[in-house]
Protein backbone atom coordinates (compact mmCIF):
# COMPACT_ATOMS: atom_id res chain seq x y z
CA UNK A 1 0.00 0.00 0.00
CA UNK A 2 1.81 3.52 -0.97
CA UNK A 3 2.17 6.47 1.62
CA UNK A 4 -1.01 8.55 0.25
CA UNK A 5 -3.25 5.61 0.43
CA UNK A 6 -2.21 4.51 3.96
CA UNK A 7 -2.56 8.79 4.49
CA UNK A 8 -6.20 8.41 3.37
CA UNK A 9 -7.12 5.12 5.49
CA UNK A 10 -5.48 7.04 8.75
CA UNK A 11 -7.76 10.19 7.77
CA UNK A 12 -10.72 8.21 7.90
CA UNK A 13 -9.70 6.57 10.78
CA UNK A 14 -9.23 9.81 12.48
CA UNK A 15 -12.68 10.82 11.14
CA UNK A 16 -14.27 7.71 12.78
CA UNK A 17 -12.93 7.80 16.04
CA UNK A 18 -13.21 11.76 16.41
CA UNK A 19 -17.28 11.19 15.70
CA UNK A 20 -17.53 8.29 17.97
CA UNK A 21 -15.44 10.60 20.84
CA UNK A 22 -18.12 13.68 19.92
CA UNK A 23 -21.63 11.32 19.76
CA UNK A 24 -20.22 9.39 22.98
CA UNK A 25 -19.95 13.29 24.91
CA UNK A 26 -23.49 14.04 23.58
CA UNK A 27 -24.70 10.58 24.93
CA UNK A 28 -22.55 10.92 28.67
CA UNK A 29 -23.88 14.63 28.40
CA UNK A 30 -27.18 13.76 28.27
CA UNK A 31 -27.93 11.25 30.70
CA UNK A 32 -26.39 12.69 33.35
CA UNK A 33 -28.31 15.37 32.40
CA UNK A 34 -31.71 13.22 32.57
CA UNK A 35 -30.37 11.40 35.80
CA UNK A 36 -29.65 14.77 37.95
CA UNK A 37 -31.83 17.27 37.22
CA UNK A 38 -32.99 18.17 39.66
CA UNK A 39 -29.96 18.77 41.13
CA UNK A 40 -29.01 20.65 38.24
CA UNK A 41 -31.92 23.27 39.67
CA UNK A 42 -30.71 23.32 42.91
CA UNK A 43 -27.44 24.29 41.73
CA UNK A 44 -28.30 26.98 39.58
CA UNK A 45 -30.66 28.39 41.85
CA UNK A 46 -28.11 28.53 44.64
CA UNK A 47 -26.01 31.01 42.41
CA UNK A 48 -25.83 34.42 44.95
CA UNK A 49 -23.11 37.09 45.08
CA UNK A 50 -20.75 35.10 46.72
CA UNK A 51 -18.37 34.14 44.35
CA UNK A 52 -16.46 30.90 45.55
CA UNK A 53 -20.72 29.88 45.34
CA UNK A 54 -20.88 30.81 42.22
CA UNK A 55 -17.66 29.07 40.81
CA UNK A 56 -18.40 26.38 42.64
CA UNK A 57 -21.84 25.63 40.74
CA UNK A 58 -20.32 26.59 37.67
CA UNK A 59 -18.03 23.49 38.02
CA UNK A 60 -20.38 21.53 39.56
CA UNK A 61 -22.79 21.98 36.46
CA UNK A 62 -20.38 21.99 34.26
CA UNK A 63 -18.97 18.05 36.02
CA UNK A 64 -22.80 17.19 35.46
CA UNK A 65 -23.41 18.17 31.77
CA UNK A 66 -19.70 17.38 30.91
CA UNK A 67 -19.38 20.41 28.53
CA UNK A 68 -18.04 23.86 29.43
CA UNK A 69 -19.54 24.75 26.59
CA UNK A 70 -22.98 24.31 27.68
CA UNK A 71 -22.55 25.87 30.87
CA UNK A 72 -21.12 29.24 29.67
CA UNK A 73 -23.78 29.82 27.16
CA UNK A 74 -26.33 29.23 30.15
CA UNK A 75 -24.89 31.54 31.96
CA UNK A 76 -24.61 34.12 29.13
CA UNK A 77 -28.36 32.96 28.39
CA UNK A 78 -29.18 33.65 32.67
CA UNK A 79 -28.15 37.23 32.03
CA UNK A 80 -29.42 38.12 28.93
CA UNK A 81 -32.78 37.04 30.68
CA UNK A 82 -31.91 39.08 33.62
CA UNK A 83 -31.89 36.00 35.76
CA UNK A 84 -28.28 36.26 37.12
CA UNK A 85 -26.27 38.88 37.54
CA UNK A 86 -22.90 39.53 35.49
CA UNK A 87 -20.83 39.15 38.61
CA UNK A 88 -22.48 36.02 39.09
CA UNK A 89 -21.88 34.89 35.77
CA UNK A 90 -18.22 35.73 35.59
CA UNK A 91 -18.09 33.18 39.20
CA UNK A 92 -19.97 30.47 36.85
CA UNK A 93 -17.94 30.78 34.24
CA UNK A 94 -14.60 30.66 36.19
CA UNK A 95 -16.07 27.66 37.49
CA UNK A 96 -16.66 26.01 34.46
CA UNK A 97 -13.30 25.85 33.36
CA UNK A 98 -12.40 24.22 36.21
CA UNK A 99 -15.74 21.56 35.63
CA UNK A 100 -14.59 20.86 31.90
CA UNK A 101 -10.81 19.35 33.17
CA UNK A 102 -12.95 16.26 34.35
CA UNK A 103 -13.03 14.98 31.23
CA UNK A 104 -8.92 14.77 30.98
CA UNK A 105 -8.94 12.52 33.78
CA UNK A 106 -11.49 10.27 33.00
CA UNK A 107 -9.21 9.63 29.85
CA UNK A 108 -7.05 9.37 32.49
CA UNK A 109 -8.37 6.00 33.83
CA UNK A 110 -6.71 4.30 31.06
CA UNK A 111 -9.75 1.87 30.05
CA UNK A 112 -9.76 2.27 26.39
CA UNK A 113 -10.18 -1.63 26.03
CA UNK A 114 -13.44 -1.66 27.93
CA UNK A 115 -14.30 0.73 25.75
CA UNK A 116 -16.18 -1.05 23.63
CA UNK A 117 -17.70 -4.14 26.41
CA UNK A 118 -19.22 -0.92 27.88
CA UNK A 119 -20.79 0.53 24.82
CA UNK A 120 -22.56 -2.80 23.38
CA UNK A 121 -24.00 -4.03 27.30
CA UNK A 122 -25.17 -0.15 27.88
CA UNK A 123 -26.64 0.10 24.41
CA UNK A 124 -28.34 -3.36 25.05
CA UNK A 125 -30.06 -1.72 28.79
CA UNK A 126 -30.67 1.61 27.25
CA UNK A 127 -32.77 -0.61 24.06
CA UNK A 128 -34.32 -2.24 26.79
CA UNK A 129 -34.97 -0.78 29.90
CA UNK A 130 -38.12 0.90 31.16
CA UNK A 131 -37.92 2.88 33.52
CA UNK A 132 -35.95 6.66 33.18
CA UNK A 133 -33.34 6.40 35.41
CA UNK A 134 -32.07 2.87 33.93
CA UNK A 135 -32.48 3.52 30.65
CA UNK A 136 -30.83 7.14 30.96
CA UNK A 137 -27.97 5.64 33.20
CA UNK A 138 -27.17 3.10 30.63
CA UNK A 139 -26.99 6.12 28.11
CA UNK A 140 -24.46 7.91 30.41
CA UNK A 141 -22.28 4.72 29.95
CA UNK A 142 -22.96 4.10 26.89
CA UNK A 143 -21.39 7.46 26.01
CA UNK A 144 -18.69 6.73 28.28
CA UNK A 145 -17.90 3.81 26.02
CA UNK A 146 -17.94 5.37 22.97
CA UNK A 147 -15.35 8.42 24.78
CA UNK A 148 -12.85 5.41 25.42
CA UNK A 149 -13.94 3.33 21.88
CA UNK A 150 -13.46 7.02 20.19
CA UNK A 151 -9.96 7.08 21.28
CA UNK A 152 -8.75 3.88 21.27
CA UNK A 153 -9.71 4.60 17.23
CA UNK A 154 -7.58 8.15 16.89
CA UNK A 155 -4.76 6.45 18.84
CA UNK A 156 -4.56 3.53 16.45
CA UNK A 157 -5.00 6.30 13.56
CA UNK A 158 -2.15 8.29 14.71
CA UNK A 159 0.20 4.98 15.36
CA UNK A 160 1.19 5.04 11.37
CA UNK A 161 2.99 8.47 11.56
CA UNK A 162 5.38 7.15 13.70
CA UNK A 163 6.86 5.63 10.33
CA UNK A 164 5.65 8.44 8.32
CA UNK A 165 9.24 10.91 8.56
CA UNK A 166 7.39 13.90 6.48
CA UNK A 167 4.51 13.68 8.80
CA UNK A 168 6.86 13.58 11.80
CA UNK A 169 8.82 16.34 10.20
CA UNK A 170 5.63 18.75 9.73
CA UNK A 171 4.44 18.23 13.44
CA UNK A 172 8.14 19.46 14.70
CA UNK A 173 7.26 22.15 12.94
CA UNK A 174 5.16 23.05 16.58
CA UNK A 175 6.89 21.89 18.92
CA UNK A 176 6.62 23.72 22.46
CA UNK A 177 10.58 23.99 22.83
CA UNK A 178 11.09 27.27 23.29
CA UNK A 179 8.44 30.41 24.19
CA UNK A 180 7.43 31.34 20.52
CA UNK A 181 6.57 27.33 20.26
CA UNK A 182 4.29 27.41 22.79
CA UNK A 183 2.34 30.49 21.50
CA UNK A 184 2.82 28.76 18.11
CA UNK A 185 1.28 25.71 19.26
CA UNK A 186 -1.17 27.41 21.77
CA UNK A 187 -2.59 28.70 18.36
CA UNK A 188 -2.69 25.83 16.69
CA UNK A 189 -4.99 24.60 19.84
CA UNK A 190 -6.96 27.53 19.52
CA UNK A 191 -7.97 26.81 15.82
CA UNK A 192 -8.50 23.26 16.50
CA UNK A 193 -11.19 23.75 19.14
CA UNK A 194 -13.05 26.68 17.14
CA UNK A 195 -13.08 23.99 14.24
CA UNK A 196 -14.20 20.87 16.16
CA UNK A 197 -16.50 23.13 18.50
CA UNK A 198 -15.22 20.96 21.70
CA UNK A 199 -12.18 21.40 23.10
CA UNK A 200 -13.35 17.61 25.40
CA UNK A 201 -12.64 16.52 21.74
CA UNK A 202 -9.16 18.66 20.36
CA UNK A 203 -8.20 17.39 23.89
CA UNK A 204 -8.93 13.95 23.21
CA UNK A 205 -7.18 14.32 19.41
CA UNK A 206 -4.09 15.81 21.63
CA UNK A 207 -4.38 12.86 23.89
CA UNK A 208 -4.37 10.65 20.91
CA UNK A 209 -0.95 12.11 19.41
CA UNK A 210 1.09 12.58 23.05
CA UNK A 211 -0.02 8.45 23.80
CA UNK A 212 1.50 7.52 20.34
CA UNK A 213 5.00 9.80 20.71
CA UNK A 214 3.80 11.69 17.67
CA UNK A 215 4.15 14.84 19.81
CA UNK A 216 6.10 15.28 23.37
CA UNK A 217 4.39 15.91 26.90
CA UNK A 218 5.27 20.36 26.36
CA UNK A 219 3.73 20.08 22.78
CA UNK A 220 0.34 18.57 24.11
CA UNK A 221 0.35 20.87 27.00
CA UNK A 222 1.13 23.88 25.08
CA UNK A 223 -1.96 22.61 22.85
CA UNK A 224 -4.21 22.62 25.70
CA UNK A 225 -3.57 25.94 26.53
CA UNK A 226 -4.45 27.08 23.68
CA UNK A 227 -7.66 24.83 23.53
CA UNK A 228 -9.03 27.16 26.83
CA UNK A 229 -8.97 30.57 24.56
CA UNK A 230 -11.09 28.67 21.48
CA UNK A 231 -13.73 27.23 23.99
CA UNK A 232 -14.08 30.51 24.97
CA UNK A 233 -14.03 32.36 21.79
CA UNK A 234 -16.81 29.73 20.38
CA UNK A 235 -19.09 29.82 23.82
CA UNK A 236 -18.62 33.68 22.83
CA UNK A 237 -20.17 33.33 19.74
CA UNK A 238 -24.16 32.69 21.75
CA UNK A 239 -23.83 36.13 22.98
CA UNK A 240 -23.86 37.23 19.32
CA UNK A 241 -27.68 38.97 19.23
CA UNK A 242 -28.01 39.13 23.12
CA UNK A 243 -28.36 42.14 25.61
CA UNK A 244 -25.31 44.44 26.46
CA UNK A 245 -24.78 42.25 29.84
CA UNK A 246 -24.93 39.06 28.02
CA UNK A 247 -21.52 40.34 25.85
CA UNK A 248 -20.05 41.13 28.73
CA UNK A 249 -20.25 37.94 30.11
CA UNK A 250 -18.84 36.18 26.97
CA UNK A 251 -15.90 39.21 26.97
CA UNK A 252 -14.95 38.69 30.72
CA UNK A 253 -15.08 34.80 29.60
CA UNK A 254 -12.10 35.75 26.66
CA UNK A 255 -10.68 37.55 28.83
CA UNK A 256 -10.40 35.17 32.01
CA UNK A 257 -8.69 32.83 29.45
CA UNK A 258 -6.44 34.52 27.37
CA UNK A 259 -4.52 36.69 30.30
CA UNK A 260 -4.43 33.37 31.91
CA UNK A 261 -2.70 31.43 28.75
CA UNK A 262 -0.68 34.87 28.80
CA UNK A 263 0.75 34.71 31.82
CA UNK A 264 1.15 31.04 32.65
CA UNK A 265 3.11 30.38 28.57
CA UNK A 266 5.13 32.84 30.54
CA UNK A 267 6.36 30.64 33.10
CA UNK A 268 5.59 27.35 30.96
CA UNK A 269 8.99 25.38 31.69
CA UNK A 270 8.79 25.65 35.02
CA UNK A 271 4.79 25.20 35.73
CA UNK A 272 5.69 21.95 33.72
CA UNK A 273 8.62 20.87 36.18
CA UNK A 274 5.76 21.52 38.86
CA UNK A 275 3.06 19.45 37.37
CA UNK A 276 5.53 16.31 36.61
CA UNK A 277 6.98 16.59 40.47
CA UNK A 278 2.92 16.38 40.96
CA UNK A 279 2.00 13.32 39.20
CA UNK A 280 5.24 11.67 39.81
CA UNK A 281 4.04 11.63 43.70
CA UNK A 282 1.16 9.64 42.36
CA UNK A 283 3.35 6.77 40.14
CA UNK A 284 3.18 8.60 37.26
CA UNK A 285 5.91 9.86 34.59
CA UNK A 286 4.66 11.58 31.49
CA UNK A 287 7.97 10.62 29.62
CA UNK A 288 7.50 6.89 30.43
CA UNK A 289 7.84 4.69 27.08
CA UNK A 290 5.94 1.34 27.01
CA UNK A 291 6.90 -0.89 24.19
CA UNK A 292 3.86 -2.92 23.34
CA UNK A 293 3.90 -6.27 21.67
CA UNK A 294 3.77 -4.99 17.87
CA UNK A 295 6.73 -3.10 18.19
CA UNK A 296 4.73 -0.09 18.81
CA UNK A 297 5.60 2.52 21.27
CA UNK A 298 3.23 4.41 23.56
CA UNK A 299 3.32 6.46 26.60
CA UNK A 300 0.18 5.87 28.72
CA UNK A 301 1.21 8.27 31.62
CA UNK A 302 1.30 10.99 29.26
CA UNK A 303 -3.01 11.18 30.31
CA UNK A 304 -2.39 11.94 33.66
CA UNK A 305 0.23 14.34 32.88
CA UNK A 306 -2.22 16.67 30.16
CA UNK A 307 -4.70 15.98 32.95
CA UNK A 308 -3.11 17.81 35.34
CA UNK A 309 -1.67 20.74 33.13
CA UNK A 310 -5.19 21.63 32.12
CA UNK A 311 -6.62 21.06 35.87
CA UNK A 312 -3.45 23.06 37.33
CA UNK A 313 -4.05 25.79 34.78
CA UNK A 314 -7.68 26.33 35.46
CA UNK A 315 -7.46 25.85 39.38
CA UNK A 316 -4.88 28.42 39.87
CA UNK A 317 -6.06 30.96 36.88
CA UNK A 318 -9.50 30.85 39.02
CA UNK A 319 -8.18 31.16 42.12
CA UNK A 320 -5.40 34.36 40.94
CA UNK A 321 -9.15 35.70 39.14
CA UNK A 322 -11.69 35.42 41.75
CA UNK A 323 -11.09 38.15 44.03
CA UNK A 324 -11.31 40.55 41.04
CA UNK A 325 -14.68 39.25 40.15
CA UNK A 326 -16.82 42.49 40.85
CA UNK A 327 -13.62 44.87 39.17
CA UNK A 328 -13.83 42.71 36.43
CA UNK A 329 -17.79 43.10 36.36
CA UNK A 330 -17.26 46.74 36.59
CA UNK A 331 -14.06 47.20 33.99
CA UNK A 332 -16.66 45.69 31.11
CA UNK A 333 -19.85 47.90 32.23
CA UNK A 334 -17.48 50.79 31.54
CA UNK A 335 -16.06 49.56 28.75
CA UNK A 336 -19.23 48.46 27.04
CA UNK A 337 -21.79 50.63 28.18
CA UNK A 338 -25.47 50.28 28.15
CA UNK A 339 -27.39 51.09 25.22
CA UNK A 340 -29.55 54.72 24.84
CA UNK A 341 -32.60 52.58 24.42
CA UNK A 342 -33.88 50.09 26.68
CA UNK A 343 -32.67 46.85 25.88
CA UNK A 344 -36.09 43.79 27.41
CA UNK A 345 -34.36 39.95 27.37
CA UNK A 346 -37.09 38.29 25.36
CA UNK A 347 -37.11 33.98 25.94
CA UNK A 348 -36.60 33.78 22.41
CA UNK A 349 -32.74 35.47 22.57
CA UNK A 350 -32.24 32.22 24.24
CA UNK A 351 -34.07 29.55 22.47
CA UNK A 352 -31.18 27.02 21.39
CA UNK A 353 -28.79 27.81 23.75
CA UNK A 354 -30.70 26.31 27.03
CA UNK A 355 -32.34 22.85 25.04
CA UNK A 356 -28.78 21.63 25.25
CA UNK A 357 -29.75 21.21 29.20
CA UNK A 358 -33.54 20.22 29.51
CA UNK A 359 -33.38 20.44 33.42
CA UNK A 360 -32.10 24.45 33.04
CA UNK A 361 -34.32 25.14 30.13
CA UNK A 362 -37.36 23.74 32.00
CA UNK A 363 -36.54 26.30 35.15
CA UNK A 364 -35.98 29.01 32.59
CA UNK A 365 -38.84 28.04 30.82
CA UNK A 366 -40.71 28.20 34.47
CA UNK A 367 -39.15 31.52 35.49
CA UNK A 368 -40.64 33.09 32.40
CA UNK A 369 -43.67 32.22 33.59
CA UNK A 370 -43.51 33.82 37.17
CA UNK A 371 -43.01 36.97 34.94
CA UNK A 372 -46.13 36.50 33.17
CA UNK A 373 -48.10 36.37 36.69
CA UNK A 374 -45.66 39.32 37.69
CA UNK A 375 -47.34 40.93 34.69
CA UNK A 376 -50.81 40.16 35.40
CA UNK A 377 -50.79 41.54 38.46
CA UNK A 378 -49.72 44.96 37.14
CA UNK A 379 -52.16 44.74 34.72
CA UNK A 380 -54.58 44.29 37.69
CA UNK A 381 -53.65 47.21 39.64
CA UNK A 382 -54.11 49.28 36.66
CA UNK A 383 -57.62 48.24 36.11
CA UNK A 384 -58.72 48.77 39.34
CA UNK A 385 -58.03 52.18 39.61
CA UNK A 386 -60.25 52.81 36.51
CA UNK A 387 -63.19 51.05 38.13
CA UNK A 388 -62.86 52.64 41.53
CA UNK A 389 -63.67 55.70 39.41
CA UNK A 390 -60.13 57.06 38.87
CA UNK A 391 -59.66 58.74 35.34
CA UNK A 392 -56.67 57.21 33.77
CA UNK A 393 -54.09 58.58 31.70
CA UNK A 394 -53.78 57.59 27.69
CA UNK A 395 -50.23 56.07 28.78
CA UNK A 396 -51.44 54.36 31.58
CA UNK A 397 -54.22 52.39 29.15
CA UNK A 398 -51.87 51.90 26.87
CA UNK A 399 -49.69 50.49 29.38
CA UNK A 400 -52.78 47.92 29.77
CA UNK A 401 -53.02 46.98 26.33
CA UNK A 402 -49.37 46.38 25.38
CA UNK A 403 -49.24 44.10 28.38
CA UNK A 404 -51.40 42.37 26.91
CA UNK A 405 -49.55 41.87 23.52
CA UNK A 406 -46.43 41.46 25.48
CA UNK A 407 -48.01 38.20 27.30
CA UNK A 408 -49.34 36.81 24.28
CA UNK A 409 -45.77 37.28 22.79
CA UNK A 410 -44.04 35.42 25.56
CA UNK A 411 -46.82 32.98 25.79
CA UNK A 412 -45.44 32.00 22.05
CA UNK A 413 -41.87 32.45 23.31
CA UNK A 414 -42.58 29.72 25.78
CA UNK A 415 -44.41 27.36 23.41
CA UNK A 416 -41.57 27.53 20.94
CA UNK A 417 -38.88 26.70 23.50
CA UNK A 418 -40.64 23.85 24.72
CA UNK A 419 -41.70 22.36 22.05
CA UNK A 420 -38.30 22.91 20.31
CA UNK A 421 -37.12 20.99 23.67
CA UNK A 422 -39.73 18.18 23.42
CA UNK A 423 -38.24 17.47 20.16
CA UNK A 424 -34.99 15.94 21.48
CA UNK A 425 -34.66 13.16 23.88
CA UNK A 426 -35.70 14.13 27.43
CA UNK A 427 -36.87 11.85 30.43
CA UNK A 428 -40.49 11.45 30.66
CA UNK A 429 -40.81 13.67 34.19
CA UNK A 430 -39.20 16.78 31.86
CA UNK A 431 -41.50 16.34 29.11
CA UNK A 432 -44.48 15.99 31.23
CA UNK A 433 -43.01 19.21 33.02
CA UNK A 434 -42.24 20.75 29.99
CA UNK A 435 -46.49 20.16 28.74
CA UNK A 436 -47.79 21.48 32.03
CA UNK A 437 -45.65 24.57 31.68
CA UNK A 438 -47.04 25.36 27.66
CA UNK A 439 -50.48 24.96 29.05
CA UNK A 440 -49.95 27.42 31.96
CA UNK A 441 -48.85 29.97 29.69
CA UNK A 442 -51.46 29.36 27.43
CA UNK A 443 -54.13 29.78 30.54
CA UNK A 444 -52.21 33.51 31.87
CA UNK A 445 -52.25 34.65 27.96
CA UNK A 446 -56.03 33.73 28.64
CA UNK A 447 -56.27 35.54 31.66
CA UNK A 448 -54.49 38.44 29.88
CA UNK A 449 -57.45 38.97 27.44
CA UNK A 450 -59.93 38.90 29.41
CA UNK A 451 -58.37 41.57 31.65
CA UNK A 452 -57.72 43.97 28.97
CA UNK A 453 -61.58 43.01 28.21
CA UNK A 454 -62.54 44.30 31.30
CA UNK A 455 -60.64 47.39 30.22
CA UNK A 456 -61.97 47.81 26.90
CA UNK A 457 -65.61 47.47 28.40
CA UNK A 458 -64.83 50.63 31.03
CA UNK A 459 -63.40 52.79 27.83
CA UNK A 460 -66.90 51.92 25.95
CA UNK A 461 -68.95 52.73 29.29
CA UNK A 462 -67.04 56.32 29.51
CA UNK A 463 -67.28 56.85 25.86
CA UNK A 464 -71.05 56.44 25.77
CA UNK A 465 -70.82 59.15 28.89
CA UNK A 466 -72.10 56.72 31.23
CA UNK A 467 -71.35 56.24 34.96
CA UNK A 468 -72.10 53.08 37.37
CA UNK A 469 -74.06 54.00 40.69
CA UNK A 470 -72.01 53.71 43.85
CA UNK A 471 -73.61 50.32 44.20
CA UNK A 472 -72.67 48.96 41.29
CA UNK A 473 -69.02 50.74 41.56
CA UNK A 474 -68.47 49.21 44.99
CA UNK A 475 -69.82 45.70 44.07
CA UNK A 476 -67.13 45.82 41.01
CA UNK A 477 -63.99 47.25 43.19
CA UNK A 478 -64.79 43.86 45.64
CA UNK A 479 -65.06 41.34 42.97
CA UNK A 480 -61.81 42.80 41.50
CA UNK A 481 -60.54 42.79 44.45
CA UNK A 482 -61.24 39.24 45.34
CA UNK A 483 -60.11 37.69 41.65
CA UNK A 484 -56.85 39.79 42.35
CA UNK A 485 -55.63 38.28 45.32
CA UNK A 486 -57.09 35.06 43.72
CA UNK A 487 -54.44 35.71 40.81
CA UNK A 488 -51.81 36.27 43.30
CA UNK A 489 -52.16 33.13 45.53
CA UNK A 490 -51.97 30.98 42.29
CA UNK A 491 -48.54 33.22 41.13
CA UNK A 492 -47.56 32.78 44.72
CA UNK A 493 -48.25 28.73 44.06
CA UNK A 494 -46.10 29.24 40.56
CA UNK A 495 -43.43 30.84 42.08
CA UNK A 496 -43.00 28.66 44.84
CA UNK A 497 -43.80 25.44 42.91
CA UNK A 498 -46.54 24.60 45.29
CA UNK A 499 -48.71 22.11 43.09
CA UNK A 500 -51.06 21.84 46.85
CA UNK A 501 -52.52 25.49 45.85
CA UNK A 502 -55.04 23.52 43.98
CA UNK A 503 -56.88 22.97 47.05
CA UNK A 504 -57.25 26.20 48.25
CA UNK A 505 -57.54 27.33 44.59
CA UNK A 506 -60.62 25.04 44.24
CA UNK A 507 -62.67 26.26 47.49
CA UNK A 508 -61.76 30.41 46.80
CA UNK A 509 -62.69 29.59 43.32
CA UNK A 510 -65.93 28.33 44.32
CA UNK A 511 -66.52 31.56 46.02
CA UNK A 512 -65.82 33.78 43.59
CA UNK A 513 -68.14 32.22 40.98
CA UNK A 514 -71.32 32.45 44.08
CA UNK A 515 -70.21 36.26 44.60
CA UNK A 516 -70.71 36.63 40.54
CA UNK A 517 -73.67 35.06 40.74
CA UNK A 518 -75.11 37.19 43.49
CA UNK A 519 -74.01 40.55 42.28
CA UNK A 520 -75.77 39.48 38.59
CA UNK A 521 -78.81 38.76 40.95
CA UNK A 522 -78.45 42.14 43.09
CA UNK A 523 -78.13 44.13 39.54
CA UNK A 524 -80.78 42.68 37.37
CA UNK A 525 -83.25 43.37 40.51
CA UNK A 526 -82.21 46.92 41.40
CA UNK A 527 -82.75 47.40 37.58
CA UNK A 528 -86.41 46.72 38.01
CA UNK A 529 -86.59 49.31 40.83
CA UNK A 530 -84.55 51.99 39.32
CA UNK A 531 -84.17 52.26 35.70
CA UNK A 532 -80.70 51.91 34.52
CA UNK A 533 -79.40 52.63 30.44
CA UNK A 534 -79.18 49.64 29.17
CA UNK A 535 -75.79 49.84 27.62
CA UNK A 536 -74.65 50.00 31.46
CA UNK A 537 -76.62 46.56 32.06
CA UNK A 538 -74.58 44.76 29.60
CA UNK A 539 -71.43 46.08 30.08
CA UNK A 540 -71.89 45.84 34.03
CA UNK A 541 -73.01 41.55 33.04
CA UNK A 542 -70.09 41.13 30.88
CA UNK A 543 -67.45 42.46 32.88
CA UNK A 544 -69.06 39.55 35.69
CA UNK A 545 -68.57 37.18 33.36
CA UNK A 546 -65.10 38.30 31.95
CA UNK A 547 -64.29 38.63 36.16
CA UNK A 548 -65.50 34.51 36.08
CA UNK A 549 -62.83 33.54 33.40
CA UNK A 550 -60.27 35.08 35.05
CA UNK A 551 -60.68 32.67 37.87
CA UNK A 552 -61.37 30.18 35.81
CA UNK A 553 -57.59 30.46 33.61
CA UNK A 554 -56.73 30.74 37.21
CA UNK A 555 -58.06 28.05 38.73
CA UNK A 556 -56.60 25.94 35.56
CA UNK A 557 -53.04 27.22 36.01
CA UNK A 558 -53.29 25.98 39.72
CA UNK A 559 -54.34 22.36 38.06
CA UNK A 560 -51.52 22.45 35.58
CA UNK A 561 -49.26 23.15 38.85
CA UNK A 562 -50.62 20.11 40.07
CA UNK A 563 -50.74 17.67 37.60
CA UNK A 564 -54.48 17.58 37.34
CA UNK A 565 -56.19 17.54 33.61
Amino acid sequence: MDESASAFLMFLSLIAGLGVFLLGMKYLSEGLQAIAGDRLRKMIQAVTNNRFMAAGVGAGVTCLVQSSHVTVITAIGFVNAGFMTLSQAIGVIMGANIGTTITGWVLALNIGDQGLPMLGISALVYRFAKKDKLRYGAMAVMGLGMIFFGLELMKDAFAPIQQMPEFLVWFQKFEADNYIGVLKCAAVGCVMTLIVQSSSATLGITIGLAVTGVIPFHTAAALVMGQNIGTAISASLAAIGTTTNAKRAAYAHIIFNVVGVAWITAIFSPYLVLVERFVGLFGFDPAEVVTLPDGRQTYPDVTAGIAAVHSGFNIVNTLVFLPFTHALADLLTRLFPDREFREEPHLTLLDGRLIATPAIGIEQSRRELVRMGEQIDRMLQRVRKAIAGEQLSESEVDKIFHKEEVLDIMQKEVTVFLTGLLSSSVPRAVADEARRIIRMADEYESVSDYIANIMKLLLRHQKADLVFNQADRDSLVRLHDEVADYIAMVNRGCAENHPEIVSKAHSRGDGITHIVRDLRGTHLAGVSVTPVNPLTTVIYTDMLNAYRRVKDHAMNVAEALAGQK
